[in-house]
């Protein structure tokens, strides 16, 4: 089969022909359908995350056909499935209590095991997979990848956004896009921050209440005048030092900051306000990933027409295309995410 494979940090990656993935008896093998090019995909390519070793075929936000199943497997062949990007163990405490997100024995397909830059795609532990919804494309599914998914459980099950709450969204790449149209739908007026206008135009013509271009001054700031004394919930959708302050000046007391944004490599350790979190009683959440059994909540909202996530994806690409795509991020990205649709070129 043809895979992506990183073989050096910050270069292109490598097209070649390699094994078929051997079935686990407690998975599937699936042929991938779409697979998703995310921001945590280009922390492993530059050499930040600290699991992405060179070898590794990338790619955790896909959506795909069964073509195996393994004895232990809930599933049949021709079953249309899409994946979370942390398979749980599903026994562990933290399981058990239905926080599969910290599960304590995590496969990260991507990451530390072969992922979905690829025709085929093993996947253990396949009671973390979830049905593609009738008429759901799996370009759509794909894009939502761990984007949509995470931006989801921030907002729901972490920040307990509320209707007519304001929310800041600090970044509006694929997960800060996301959780601005979530929180639009759940009846939150939304303020986002970019640097980029193109990005905050295009939010703007998605319904947002108001954006702020964080390279004209003080965004905590304006932030506070635009929503009457600061937001409710603010996202951070970066993971660098600049916006996480942002994001925690711009709450309002009582407030709730939601780091979204994954702080790794030389970003893993920063500094940040912590006399404000102290003096404005403000509440802070760490959030990665959506649980499994949360799958319902979100793909009910989108099949039901509730919220239309399509506006996210912008360009369709060849599995050629991947690692052009992985050094976009390396400077200002245009609106909406990429996802692979074609893996023979």
């Amino acid at each position: 089969m043809r895979a992506a494979i990183l073989r050096t940090y910050n270069e292109d990656l490598s097209i070649e022909d390699v094994a078929m993935p051997a079935c686990p008896d407690d998975g599937v093998v699936l042929r991938v359908l779409a697979c998703g090019v995310c921001r945590s995909d280009w922390h492993g390519w530059t050499g930040e995350h600290p699991r992405v070793k060179a070898g590794q075929i990338q790619g955790h936000e896909y959506c795909g056909e069964v073509v195996e199943a393994g004895p232990n497997s809930q599933w049949k062949v021709g079953d249309l499935l899409v994946a979370p990007f942390i398979l749980a163990c599903g026994s562990c405490p933290a399981c058990r209590e239905g926080n599969q997100t910290i599960c304590v024995d995590q496969r990260l397909p991507g990451f530390i095991e072969p992922g979905a830059f690829a025709e085929y795609v093993a996947v253990p532990r396949d009671f973390n997979l979830a049905r593609l919804p009738e008429g759901m494309s799996p370009t759509l599914a794909a894009g939502l990848g761990c984007r949509v998914t995470t931006a989801w459980h921030a907002l729901t099950g972490r920040a307990q956004l509320a209707g007519g709450e304001w929310l800041a969204v600090h970044g509006t790449g694929g997960v800060g896009l996301s959780a601005a149209i979530l929180g639009r739908a759940l009846g939150a007026h939304v303020v986002v921050v970019d640097v980029v206008q193109e990005k905050l135009d295009h939010a703007l013509s998605l319904g947002m209440d108001a954006a702020v271009n964080a390279s004209e001054g003080d965004t905590a700031a304006r932030i506070k005048e635009i929503t009457g004394g600061g937001a409710h919930v603010s996202v951070e959708a970066l993971g660098i030092p600049v916006t996480v302050n942002a994001s925690i000046h711009c709450l309002r007391p009582l407030g709730r900051h939601v780091q979204v944004g994954m702080p790794v490599g030389h970003t893993a350790k920063q500094e940040i306000d912590l006399n404000a979190v102290y003096m404005s009683n403000l509440a802070m959440f760490g959030t990665r990933g959506m649980p499994p059994h949360r799958y319902p909540s979100l793909l009910g909202l989108i099949t039901r027409g509730k919220v239309d996530m399509s506006p996210l994806i912008a360009r369709e690409i060849p599995l050629s295309q991947a690692g052009a795509e992985l050094a976009a991020f390396n400077g200002p990205t245009p609106p909406g995410v990429a996802v692979i649709t074609d893996f023979t070129r």
